[in-house]
């Protein structure tokens, strides 16, 4: 019957308060599980992503791209953080270390969250799945638009007096090349898929609770009460989003659920799914059929483009100020992300609806 039915068959036997039973169930049980779900695909981009590095193939495509980066104002090496980056941003901005000129050191520290990290692939899944019926093509243009996000911005970052010059000389030792072992390979892959999977307990876990708490209280009738299903509107949550909503009318997904996610996504990407899965979890359909009901496939991408391109999760924001060193160009960079995700969001919804 699944976990769920099971915990729910459980905390009925020992007559659990409802309270307790709401909590467990479309608070921990729902948020949790929802991003744990997708655990299985990403241990494949991981084990993938670890033999790419491993086998000496990262040193030479970073030599092949040197040249096409630098028209786009960027170095043969920036690369190397934007591929690793597809597995988390974290390791990915602390790797533009190997990057000596200053200047190309910040352009890549800048641009290289833009990539869709593993964290973004179960937000990519559910956006895929719910609005779009399950689309390859959602997922694969995801990828291409974190691509030409970076390029877009190192074009016009270069024209800024901050980036202008020309990117230092591509210095890098190449390793032979070498079949790497199979216990190298799968202990990569569980460090990482394990460091998701403790995120998913500590950080998730946490965010979910918050959220399940300020979607189920609020005030009715001036009293502070566990409301029901149908009372959602009236709840902390609701009326957080309400206020600031406005500001994401103009992308197409101007309702409070949709704006709450996107703020709990930046503690980490993957609360976007577990915020969706409580918030779209009341009512008569499943969770994606709620969202299909409240999305039209343009402003279901432009969501999905906003929250790809706009500033990361708090531990890629924590890891962009340590390489940065500077609180100015720290602001800058989120800064940045931020409204460059609101102009793509915005032309791409607007222009859509033509």
């Amino acid at each position: 019957p699944g976990i769920p039915v099971l915990v729910e068959n459980g905390l009925d036997a020992i007559n659990c308060a409802d309270w307790l039973k709401g909590l467990i169930l479309d608070g921990i049980v729902a948020g949790v599980g929802a991003v744990l779900g997708f655990v299985p695909q990403m241990l494949v981009l991981f084990i993938l992503l670890a033999f790419l590095e491993s086998c000496g193939y990262m040193a030479r495509i970073a030599f092949v791209l040197d040249r096409v980066f630098r028209k786009f104002g960027l170095s043969g090496k920036s690369f190397i953080p934007i591929l690793i980056g597809t597995g988390c941003g974290v390791p990915g901005i602390m790797a533009s270390r190997t990057i000596e000129n200053d200047r190309d050191r910040k352009m890549t520290i800048i641009t290289t969250t833009f990539i869709p990290c593993g964290a973004k692939t179960p937000f990519i899944a559910m956006i895929a799945g719910a609005i779009f019926g399950g689309s390859a093509w959602v997922a694969t243009s995801a990828y291409f638009i974190g691509m030409a996000a970076i390029i877009i911005s190192g074009i016009m970052l270069k024209k800024t007096k901050m980036f202008a010059g020309d990117p230092a000389p591509f210095v890098m030792e190449l390793p032979a090349y070498h079949m790497p072992t199979v216990i190298n390979l799968l202990r990569s892959m569980w460090e990482r898929g394990w460091s998701f999977i403790k995120k998913a307990g500590t950080i998730i876990l946490l965010s979910t609770i918050v959220v399940w708490f300020t979607t189920y209280f609020g005030f009715v009738d001036g009293a502070f009460t566990m409301l029901t299903e149908d009372q959602i509107d009236y709840s902390i949550l609701a009326t957080i989003g309400k206020a600031i909503s406005w500001i994401f009318a103009p992308l197409g997904w101007g309702n409070w659920q949709a704006t709450v996610a996107s703020i709990t996504g930046l503690v980490a990407k993957e609360n976007i799914v577990g915020t969706l899965g409580i918030l779209y979890g009341a009512g008569d359909g499943t969770v994606y059929q709620n969202m299909a009901q409240n999305f039209i496939p343009i402003s279901g991408y432009s969501f999905l483009v906003f929250n790809l391109l706009c500033a990361p999760c708090f531990a890629a924001m924590g890891a962009i100020k340590r390489e940065m060193n500077n609180a100015k160009w720290t602001a800058f960079a989120i800064g940045y992300q931020c409204v460059f995700a609101y102009a793509i969001a915005l032309v791409i919804y607007q222009i859509g609806l033509l």
